[in-house]
């Protein structure tokens, strides 16, 4: 192999083919390090040219390919096996905004573009991108689209697909698909770019992108309101939805467990109210006539569904402050969760309607096989996709209940076919989910999936191992 990483060398500098274990390491290992793989080298390029010129060596010489953007993901889609043959070809160079059309509302980014650096240049423009994710300060855009990523604001705009109009991807054999198409019409046989979003790189390598921009709104008010149950919940985003139409941006959900965890690991944020209650919705409105306009719309809102018994108690945000309070509780549920100790992670969807029998049941069936179980349950209600976690008992360690994540996986991912949902809403398959995947797709379907993996990616060099 030193051949190859010579020519790898000649290709795109010295510098930029890794190869020393200490700086293998921040590529290798994933997001949550608890697993770290092995790789042959990690190569740096800085062009789409660049790209397509180690894929073609690689294809020469049978050498297997990670694409990595951020290294954000959490199921072991960005990151090598065991085996020490892959390398890694990490886009992190490439992070130019090529352009932004103002008058066609789309922005073009390379893959290696951090997805705060792509809302920043909206802003510039006065134009609103409006994926919104946790990570936004350290996952890409190519990973964005690999993954397909959703985020908080799914119910008003879409998921990473509904965001993106053209692609540029360098295709298994190391040519080079110009695809950076503006246009939102374009009936001109398959769409080939929807093969490469959500296909973790397994078909090809996108090294960048034309995305949607939206006219920024005047103003973004939220509100936190308390909820007895999930249905009641349920019933607040359909009135919502009635009241607000495509003005409402985010619906999340939150039980009070998740809520407790916030409080007790991450001291310096407070409570909206002074008691608690058993769930809790955080909305968002965004207004495109005035801050004034769109606080008295969620007032009236509130103030209808708290007469009609839909909640128990709402909040709205007065300030920038507040507002970045009351997400703070959201988007902080996750390292509390960490910091509580190990657990078990389910990232699914379901049909919106079938939340609250979903959430009965399952934890119905999870206290029973496994008692004293600690559901931390959120999510993006309004597009059906719920983070449900299981932590273990306050009397288990997190070792002891680790061994039976198998079993917990079983009762909760049948639950979920049983309701009609997807194993996967937004973190993809990569390695940890592939085998489990085959439970609940059809023969047919994984069939035709892997057809279209062996036509386009006939060597199976391309992220192997990850969703087959």
């Amino acid at each position: 192999m030193d051949d190859f990483l010579d020519l790898c060398r000649r290709a795109i500098g010295a510098e930029f083919v890794l190869t020393e274990q200490t700086e293998l390491l921040p590529y290798v290992a994933e997001w949550r390090q608890r697993y770290s793989g092995k790789a042959l080298a990690v190569l740096r390029p800085a062009s789409t040219a660049e790209v397509a010129a180690l894929v073609r060596l690689c294809a020469r010489h049978h050498v297997p390919i990670v694409p990595q953007g951020g290294n954000t993901g959490l199921v072991l889609g960005s990151v090598p096996d065991q085996s020490g043959k892959a390398v890694v070809i990490s886009l992190k160079r490439m992070n130019r905004i090529r352009a932004i059309d103002g008058a066609n509302n789309t922005v073009t980014a390379e893959a290696g573009c951090l997805l705060a650096q792509v809302q920043h240049a909206a802003d510039v423009a006065g134009r609103l991108y409006p994926l919104s994710l946790a990570s936004e300060g350290s996952c890409t855009v190519g990973g964005n689209l690999s993954t397909n990523a959703g985020g908080t604001a799914v119910l008003r705009y879409g998921n990473a697909r509904d965001l993106c109009l053209g692609l540029e991807v360098v295709t298994a054999n190391g040519e080079i698909w110009h695809g950076l198409r503006g246009l939102r019409k374009d009936n001109t046989g398959y769409d080939l770019r929807d093969l490469f979003i959500g296909a973790e790189g397994t078909l090809g390598i996108i090294t960048a992108a034309v995305l949607k921009l939206y006219p920024r709104p005047k103003a973004q008010i939220t509100a936190f309101a308390a909820v007895a149950t999930p249905q009641a919940a349920l019933a607040l985003l359909n009135f919502a939805q009635a009241e607000f139409g495509p003005a409402l941006t985010g619906f999340e959900l939150i039980s009070d467990f998740c809520l407790q965890l916030v409080l007790k690991h991450i001291p310096h944020l407070a409570p909206v109210f002074d008691v608690s209650y058993p769930y809790y919705v955080l909305l968002e409105l965004s207004d495109h006539e005035s801050e004034q306009h769109g606080m008295q719309r969620l007032e009236a809102t509130l103030g209808q569904a708290l007469e009609q018994g839909q909640i128990l108690n709402a909040a709205i945000a007065a300030s920038l402050s507040q507002s970045e309070s009351m997400w703070d509780l959201r988007e902080n549920i996750s390292l509390a969760q960490a910091a509580e100790g190990k657990n078990i992670k389910h990232d699914i969807s379901l049909p919106v309607s079938a939340i609250p029998e979903f959430m009965a049941a399952t934890e119905q069936l999870l206290q029973q096989n496994f008692p004293g179980c600690r559901l931390v349950c959120f999510g993006h209600m309004g597009d059906g996709n719920l983070h449900y976690n299981i932590s273990p008992p306050a009397n288990i360690s997190d070792t002891e209940f680790l061994t039976q994540q198998t079993a917990i996986n079983r009762v909760a991912h049948d639950s979920v076919h049983h309701f009609g949902g997807s194993i996967s809403a937004e973190h993809g398959l990569g390695a940890l989910k592939r085998d489990e995947i085959r439970r609940y797709k059809t023969e047919l379907e994984m069939r035709m999936m892997q057809t279209l993996k062996s036509a386009l990616d006939p060597q199976n060099l391309m992220n192997p191992g990850k969703i087959f």
